[in-house]
């Protein structure tokens, strides 16, 4: 009996991811299509209800208001026959008018029907409303039995005090033309409503559905960018809008992480180059001293090896702290730091270990910081000042209302004018015959322009008129008041 072969199952992580990348893709297009378009349909939804509602009593209210304004004079005109004569010839007036529009009754006191515009409006009044004398009243009657139809009256009653007799006017008029002008009005509204609903939610489905698949392609296309793929970009849509924004942002963005992978693994590179050299020397030292029993062959190379161990301790310190100035979360100290005290002191480390003769100019100066990372940034370039001069370096410090200037010059020869911004890059060496251990590790300058920026300033390269080296750091000043500059120069007496 044959047997089916069972099915691969190398295919089914890929399908199944598959399968889930696009049923979440789904699920998403799906939420945010619907969500959208719901709020789309329920804000046109009250709307149109709050404006119909609206454009509805407004029609009602205009329509009436010509008939209310009529009728009104109408009671008026009967009051005011009831008061100039008497309620009986105003009932023969009222009976005796030829135009029966609008209907008028006249009742006494006793709720009876005194005087009428046709004879079977005297059976009963057509409303039960009785205002105080002066005041008037408006009603909607429907009284088929009473007038012969089923058309919608509007009455205005007013109340009349003749000679301590009470009557009541009533004037009327069929507003029906009005009450179907309305309701036809209230069902294009019923029947256009719905439609124009359906609209919107077809509209809004349809530009939002349009959208996400062009976010969808930008997904798409970024997912598949990984480490081996920076260097791709996403297609930018030229759609004029937010959706084009976002594909020129994530193509910026791709290009700030491929810079960075690439000064990351360039590093990477620089710091293995110059971790292999000491490490070497370490091993092949060990090496042979191991192979002579007689000793002799550590003794001279024990200076060798002290001298490479510290030259890897100091490479391995700028590396940590290189690293922790490129981590966004290190940040520098924060208080108020005399900058002469910390560049004295650099100072009088480099006059005990250097042959040069040192020249030293400065002021009193504070600025906020840290101030061992500002005493690494002027070692830093004491000691490359120290390595490169001929016979002198100045120093200098001042102030100015905008910023704390220090000047570091040595007589040697000044950094070319195509090199001056290269200088401060991570293992650059501008005299590359030099032996590794004179010339150092090149991380020096880098490390001082990291802290410098990080206290707000600026550290550059330039040329002295004279023609020496010159190095300029500049901070920006800790703004104090008179009192306090007094009490420091009297502090440095």
């Amino acid at each position: 009996m044959d047997q089916k072969d069972p099915p691969s199952t190398a295919a089914l992580p890929v399908q199944a991811t598959g399968q889930t990348r696009q049923g979440r893709w789904m699920s998403l297009r799906r939420g945010l299509r619907w969500q959208s378009t719901w709020a789309a349909v329920a804000v046109v939804a009250v709307a149109l209800l709050t404006g119909g509602m609206l454009l509805l009593q407004t029609l009602e209210s205009a329509l009436v208001a010509g008939t209310d304004g009529f009728l009104r004079t109408k009671v008026q005109d009967v009051a005011a026959l009831i008061k100039s004569q008497d309620a009986e010839e105003a009932s023969l007036a009222v009976a005796g008018t030829a135009n029966k529009d609008p209907l008028v009754q006249i009742i006494d006191a006793g709720g009876r029907v005194i005087g009428a515009s046709e004879p079977r409006l005297l059976q009963a009044p057509l409303t039960s409303q009785r205002p105080a004398a002066g005041q008037a009243g408006t009603d909607k009657v429907h009284a088929p039995g009473l007038l012969g139809d089923g058309d919608e009256r509007y009455l205005v009653v007013l109340g009349v005090d003749d000679e301590g007799s009470a009557y009541w006017v009533l004037a009327g008029r069929t507003i029906q033309p009005q009450s179907d002008t309305v309701r036809i009005v209230t069902w294009y509204l019923l029947v256009a409503m719905p439609l124009l609903l359906g609209l919107v939610a077809w509209s809004v489905h349809f530009l939002v559905g349009r959208s996400l698949r062009l976010v969808d392609t930008i997904r798409t296309q970024v997912s598949h960018i990984g480490a081996g793929r920076l260097s791709e970009r996403v297609d930018v849509p030229a759609t004029g809008d937010e959706l084009q924004a976002l594909a020129a942002t994530m193509n910026s963005m791709l290009d700030r992480i491929e810079a960075a992978d690439q000064r990351q693994r360039q590093f990477v590179s620089d710091a293995s180059h110059e971790l292999r050299g000491p490490i070497t020397t370490l091993r092949t030292g060990l090496d042979i001293s191991a192979a002579d029993p007689t000793g002799e062959t550590w003794q001279g190379m024990q200076p060798v090896l002290a001298e490479e161990t510290q030259r890897l301790q100091v490479l391995v310190e700028d590396l940590l702290t290189l690293s922790k100035a490129d981590d966004e979360g290190a940040a520098v100290r924060r208080e108020d730091v005399d900058l002469d005290d910390v560049l004295a002191t650099e100072l009088r480390r480099i006059k005990a270990t250097s042959t040069h003769r040192i020249v030293a100019d400065l002021v009193p100066a504070r600025v906020v910081g840290d101030p061992v990372r500002l005493g690494q940034a002027f070692r830093n370039v004491l000691d490359n000042a120290d390595r490169h001069a001929s016979g002198t370096i100045a120093v200098k410090l001042s102030v100015t209302v905008q910023a704390v200037l220090v000047i570091i010059d040595d007589d040697g020869p000044p950094v070319p004018v195509a090199d001056r911004e290269r200088i401060f890059g991570r293992f650059v060496r501008l005299d590359e015959s030099r032996s590794r251990g004179q010339g150092g590790s090149g991380l020096g300058l880098a490390i001082t322009r990291g802290v410098i920026e990080a206290h707000g300033g600026r550290v550059t390269a330039a040329e002295t008129p004279q023609g020496w080296c010159r190095f300029e750091i500049s901070l920006p000043p800790k703004a104090r008041q008179p009192a306090d500059r007094t009490a420091d120069m009297r502090h440095k007496r």
